[in-house]
């Protein structure tokens, strides 16, 4: 899903108990949460990075640089990824000093702020997706002029990138191009950022099992190449993960930039199925996937509800709190 809308390795703690928030001292595994702003009664940046706090959350996406946001990050400790916005992609791929501009104005500008990855592009499609290259080039070279090779650039896809993803064994980029983003990142360290919804691939074929989808238990398994999977989150990641080995690149790690459930607003959008999913989720990640069973860094969509969403009545609903009192949508506990 495009968006203009978080998660570190750093530790992270906090309890919601029966609609009341109460951190804990715990250490869980790597999530972060989006922070999306489509919306009109939502708290004022100042105010949503002091919950983020508040909640002991570590980690934070946004889908294009906030001054505001930015300056109350600071300080902080929040890591963060900052998309450019898919609108300034292609300045930034076709002039080396609109990149370095960039840099200086969102990056060089709050040098108290934890920006950990800078995504080119979220989801981006169609003839845009020439920019993403060039762009994460220039992206990468003005960091390292002004010496911040930390921050690692990469770019944010959905699975349509693959012309196939069942079995996970059979995972393959569908364009060009993903093979040479892919590569670029082997050459920088840094990891592909890719957007994760099991909430769609059911929806698209209502054959997957609910179950499976929620990793709840499920008389659904897939038994592929010696490897067993047990919910639709691992098969879709593990089909990315095969995906780049095929192009050279399977040393490139996966951070889920998004993933999440939405509460209302259409087929199998429910309070429970989204909690479950989501619960489940967090619970889930510190096992990685049978491809790769490390801690996998996940950012859960999103924090809000955004009321002035397009698309699907669901688009406004994946949030984990509502606007301005921040009461929760459901109960979630980031601890296990």
């Amino acid at each position: 899903m495009t968006r203009q809308h978080a998660a570190s390795t750093r530790t992270l703690a906090a309890a919601l108990v029966v609609g009341v928030l109460a951190p804990i001292l715990t250490e869980v595994q790597s999530i972060g949460v989006c922070n999306g702003m489509l919306g009109d009664n939502l708290p004022s940046p100042a105010d949503v990075v002091q919950f983020y706090q508040s909640q002991g959350i570590g980690a934070m996406r946004i889908y294009a640089p906030d001054p505001e946001t930015l300056r109350a990050l600071d300080g902080t400790g929040i890591d963060l990824i900052m998309d450019v916005g898919n609108g300034d992609l292609a300045a930034l791929a076709s002039d080396p000093a609109a990149a370095a501009g960039w840099v200086r104005d969102n990056v060089l500008a709050y040098p108290g702020v934890r920006v950990k990855y800078v995504a080119a592009g979220n989801e981006v499609d169609g003839g845009d997706t020439q920019n993403i290259l060039p762009a994460m080039k220039n992206l990468n070279d003005a960091l390292a002029a002004a010496g911040r090779g930390d921050v690692k650039v990469s770019t944010a896809v959905k699975m349509s990138v693959l012309a196939s993803s069942s079995p996970p064994s059979d995972g393959a980029f569908k364009d060009a191009y993903m093979t040479d983003v892919v590569q670029l990142l082997k050459t920088t360290g840094a990891p592909l950022l890719a957007n994760v919804y099991p909430y769609f691939a059911k929806t698209g074929d209502p054959s997957i099992d609910l179950s499976y989808a929620l990793f709840q238990l499920s008389t659904t398994t897939v038994s592929d190449n010696g490897l067993t999977y047990t919910n639709l989150f691992d098969a879709m990641v593990d089909a990315v993960y095969t995906a780049m080995e095929k192009a050279g690149a399977s040393g490139v790690p996966i951070v889920v930039s998004e993933s999440g459930w939405p509460s209302a607003g259409g087929v199998e959008a429910t309070v429970a199925n989204a909690q479950a999913y989501n619960q489940n989720l967090i619970n889930h990640i510190g096992n990685g996937t049978p491809k790769r069973p490390v801690s996998l860094e996940t950012y859960i969509f999103a924090m809000f509800n955004e009321n002035q969403k397009d698309g699907d009545e669901t688009e406004k609903n994946f949030g984990l709190f509502n606007g301005p009192d921040k009461s929760p949508v459901y109960p979630l506990s980031f601890s296990n």
